[in-house]
């Protein structure tokens, strides 16, 4: 199995403080098992993190993060929703290093 980073995605664009915590965690674990979405099996979803409107899920095989992430549109649809939400779905490797990378480059 691939490590737990390349296994995640980050989701941005999930709608803050319109439901609670545990049920939005469930509409993004559901909307990323569809294969309407490209989702596959979903090992965790973390949310809400530190960063408002920000998710991660990691999925058990590395191949979903791909095909999830060549899907055009992501429309967070649930009918406990008022509206659907567009998602910003990115790697989650692709984030932290570039986050570290920033680190680096700061004086000390």
């Amino acid at each position: 199995q691939a490590a737990k980073s390349a296994r995640t995605v980050v989701i941005n664009g999930v709608p803050d403080g319109l439901l609670q915590n545990d049920v939005m965690t469930d509409i993004l674990m559901i909307h990323f098992q569809m294969s309407k979405n490209n989702g596959g099996d979903v090992e965790e979803v973390v949310y809400p993190t530190e960063e408002k409107g920000v998710a991660y899920v990691t999925f058990e095989d590395q191949e979903v993060v791909e095909s999830v992430l060549k899907k055009d549109e992501h429309r967070l649809e649930d009918k406990r929703l008022s509206r659907y939400y567009l998602l910003k779905v990115t790697r989650y490797c692709e984030n932290v290093s570039a986050f570290t990378i920033h680190l680096l480059v700061l004086p000390v």
